[in-house]
């Protein structure tokens, strides 16, 4: 297995299966043109195998921290360790760019992607509650609250 680091949105297409859908050529290009953000491929044979993004968030008073936002393996190539390699050189990278820590957040009853986070290294920290906003909705138009 090869893992990769992709600049380049060409190379994106081929993995679009690994993604939730089809990559977006106007954000996979927004994506990649940003020093901060990450998109690793692993590759068996010549094909894309599995993907990982990471996104690095900086704060003023607590330093800068790797924020793992996605992580796809193909069916075919689950159990094989892909996912976790993928993790692993999201973490090298973290450590390289001088990040303090990584973290990511993922559904309860995911439980392979659990096992994933934790044979890379992840400790579970205190439960949290995720709150989220639908930004694309306009909240004064009659009827919202």
């Amino acid at each position: 297995m090869r893992i990769e680091r992709i600049t380049d949105a060409a190379a994106v297409q081929p993995a679009a299966h690994l993604f939730d859908g089809p990559p977006l050529a106007d954000a996979t290009a927004k994506f990649l043109a940003e020093p901060g953000h990450h998109l690793l491929l692993a590759y068996e044979d010549g094909r894309p195998v599995g993907m990982v993004t990471g996104v690095e968030m900086t704060h003023p008073d607590k330093g800068t921290e790797m924020f793992l936002y996605e992580l796809g393996v193909a069916p075919y190539a689950r159990l094989k360790g892909v996912g976790t390699a993928l993790v692993e050189a999201l973490a090298a990278i973290a450590r390289e760019r001088g990040c303090y820590g990584m973290w990511v957040a993922t559904e309860r009853d995911n439980e392979a992607a659990q096992r994933t986070y934790r044979k890379a290294g992840a400790n579970e920290e205190e439960p949290f509650l995720l709150l989220s906003w639908d930004v694309t909705q306009d909240r004064s138009e009659p009827g919202q609250t």
